[in-house]
């Protein structure tokens, strides 16, 4: 890295951080300016001495912290011999400066307590260590604090950035286990159809591509609208469609109103294949599927609704239990408990397969 590009990235001077210190100070000045007064009993009153407490603690102050800011930051515990140095001289110069700018100000002649060596001078020195020992104290403490709540916010934020990875990780897992899963079964149908009928199975195996393709980018994006994932549905029954004819029928319910609603991709695909499995392909005389999205009170309702056997049927044929599960498990991992896939008997017959979560 060049020189330039090395001064250009270095912070800069914490002046806000020197800012909240030096009102935190004038705080401990007003505590020196009362003690000067009422308990050390020196003369000039009350807002002389707040007066010249305020000249001599701001200058330590600005001298102190200046220097600990300008050498370690305000994130870095300064050194402590270094750091003792600099208190060591930063009091007596604060000290004789501030008394002469407070004698200025009030029009007072402070004489020999301007001057060190002075049993006067030497006693307001002592009680000036002992006022910059105390405000040493407190910054330190206070920066301890700090340097802690950051350490742990940077803890918190790394933890929810390992938690999120192994979530989307997690997602993904369960979303490349349910693509397999309606891959294979379209093949097995194709493979079927080839046998029996070459033409179907020829058109079978083109929408297939269609679909493959309309879906290949969707399938893997971390979240869709809901008329990306109806219109993919659509493609999806248009090929069941070709395989058991005029034996299944469909429609859909989208108000336009929610077609951009986000949601992650594929949360309808096994409920549409498991309606059809279990419940209308079996059937000889198939049936009707009904795909609807509906908000109520903030809550998005996904169903998917068949006329055909029932839950109390039992599985149309064997399946891999995968689909329902998975949906589940993503629902879970993404929403907590704000989500839910519920599977309900539907009247007169059939079966409702039903996804909420938060709109």
């Amino acid at each position: 890295m060049s020189t330039s590009a090395a001064i250009a990235t270095k912070p800069g001077f914490p002046y806000r951080r020197l800012a909240t210190d030096f009102l935190y100070g004038q705080v401990l000045n007003l505590v020196c300016g009362l003690a000067t007064t009422y308990i050390l009993r020196l003369g000039g009153g009350f807002l002389g001495n707040w007066l010249i407490s305020i000249c001599i603690g701001s200058m330590a102050l600005l001298m102190i912290d200046g220097a600990r800011l300008a050498l370690w930051g305000q994130h870095q515990r300064p050194h402590w011999l270094p750091f003792a140095v600099i208190v060591a001289i930063s009091v007596p110069v604060a000290q004789v400066l501030g008394l002469r700018l407070g004698g200025w100000l009030l029009g007072y002649d402070m004489g020999g307590l301007s001057s060190i060596g002075s049993s006067m001078s030497s006693g307001m020195m002592i009680f000036t260590l002992l006022a910059a020992g105390a405000a040493t104290i407190f910054f330190t403490s206070r920066d301890r604090v700090l340097r802690a709540e950051a350490a742990l916010a940077q803890e918190r934020a790394r933890t929810e950035t390992v938690a999120r990875q192994a979530v989307q990780a997690q997602l993904q897992s369960l979303q490349a286990q349910i693509e397999p899963h309606m891959l294979f079964n379209t093949l097995a149908n194709l493979q079927g159809l080839i046998a029996i009928d070459p033409p179907r199975a020829q058109e079978m195996l083109e929408q297939l591509i269609q679909y493959l393709r309309a879906t290949l980018t969707s399938s893997r994006a971390e979240s869709t609208t809901l008329a990306q994932e109806f219109a993919l549905m659509e493609a999806y029954l248009g090929l069941m469609r070709i395989r058991m004819g005029e034996r299944l029928s469909y429609a859909f319910t989208l108000p336009p109103a929610l077609r951009g609603v986000a949601l992650p991709p594929m949360l309808l695909q096994p409920l549409v294949e498991n309606a059809i499995a279990h419940g209308l392909e079996p059937r000889i005389e198939g049936g009707h599927l009904a795909i609807a999205a509906q908000l109520e009170n903030g809550v998005l309702a996904l169903t998917v609704q068949d006329n055909g056997r029932g839950l109390d049927a039992g599985p149309g044929k064997a399946g891999t239990s995968v689909g329902l599960a998975n949906t589940r498990e993503r629902l879970h991992a993404i929403y907590g408990g704000r989500a839910a896939l519920t599977l309900e008997p539907a009247a007169p017959r059939g079966a409702i397969a039903r996804i909420t979560l938060p709109a």
